[in-house]
Parts: structure tokens; sequence; C-alpha cells
């Protein structure tokens, strides 16, 4: 059975069913990125899986397919500044919430990735562990966020080239924090994030 398949067994009766995951919730430096996707009925694309499965190629084709087959889907960028006040989970909680409550078309069942969900008032919200490799909206979900966070760390890369964000996007590579140690901490570093908060100690 693939994802399409058994989210229609799982809701069967509901065709306002939104998916909602997150790209960035490890990296030292850069947004977080939540996206929710609402795909319309009886679409199927056999590439479509866990954003963290396909290439990047795979992926960039995927989203323009996302965005022509979705009823509709938004898009909550949460800033350094978010991140570091609110801590990385309240972060991520803030921006589910904004994506689902900025729905014009309002959803009846939110599944979100992960074991968390915020409170969002009329709106069953169920937290689906893995739930990219499942259901076909929030693996839709997943490769809306990251294909939009992977843009915009190329984009900072262009800004700061001798940091290589187009190669690891923000994330603690090796590379990365030789580069921190090197160059310094940006203001689109995490401050609160190991090592990164080391260094104000």
């Amino acid at each position: 059975m693939n994802i399409f398949e058994r989210q229609k067994r799982d809701f069967p009766d509901n065709n306002a069913v939104v998916g909602i995951d997150e790209a960035g919730r490890g990296p030292l430096a850069g947004p977080l990125v939540v996206a929710a996707v609402m795909l319309k009925n009886d679409v199927f694309h056999d590439k479509l899986n866990d954003s963290k499965k396909l290439s990047q190629a795979v992926r960039e084709k995927l989203y323009d397919w996302i965005l022509e087959n979705s009823i509709e889907y938004t898009i909550s960028i949460i800033s350094v500044e978010d991140i570091d006040s609110l801590n990385i989970l309240q972060a991520t909680l803030l921006g589910m919430k904004k994506c689902v409550e900025s729905f014009s078309l309002k959803p009846d069942i939110a599944l979100f990735d992960g074991n968390k969900v915020p409170n969002i008032t009329n709106v069953k919200s169920i937290p689906i562990i893995k739930g990219d490799s499942i259901y076909a909206c929030i693996a839709a979900a997943s490769i809306i966020a990251k294909v939009t966070r992977d843009r915009i760390m190329i984009q900072i890369d262009k800004e700061f080239p001798e940091y290589y964000f187009c190669e690891h996007k923000g994330y603690p590579t090796k590379k990365h924090i030789d580069n921190i140690n090197k160059y310094g901490v940006l203001p689109i570093h995490r401050k609160t994030f190991k090592p990164i908060s080391l260094m104000f100690c």
C-alpha cells in the first residue's frame, strides 16, 4: 500500500486533511521552515516520499508537482531570533500553528509529522511519528519545507561564500564548525545551539 492509498484508507470520508512538516530543526544556522499541504483528491505520484529519502533533483521536480496538485499550501519561516528566544521545539510548534491557521480553507484534520502538536482551535490535530513516510500530505509538506529552506540557504551562501552554506545548509558538519572557528559567528547562527552557545559562556 502506497502513501496515497494509506491516506485514503485512514481518512476516507474527509477531503479537508492537511499534512504539516518542517525542515531545519538541527542546523546551527538559518531559519526553520514549516509547510502545510492539502493535496487534491485522486492525485498520485510514484516518487512522493519523505524528503530525506529523495535526491535534490527529485525534490525539486516534486516541489513543482505538489504546487500544481495542491488545493492549498502554506509556508511559515521562523527566524533565528525566534528560535533562540523560544527554543527549537516551541519555534516548531509556532510555525506549525501559523501554517494551519493561515489556510483560507480551514482543514478538518491536521496530520503533524512527529510526536507533538500545537494547540489549534476546531481542528483535529494528530501527531504521526515518521508521518512523512506514511501519508502523502505529510510527505508533500516535508518536500515543500525542505526545498524552501535549501533555497534560502543557497541565497545565504552567496552572501557568505566562505562558510559553504550551499553544501551543508547550516547543519553541524566538520567544515561548517571549522569555518565558524576560523571566520566567527554570523547573525544567522543560532546562539543557543552548541557549540556556538559555548563561545558566549
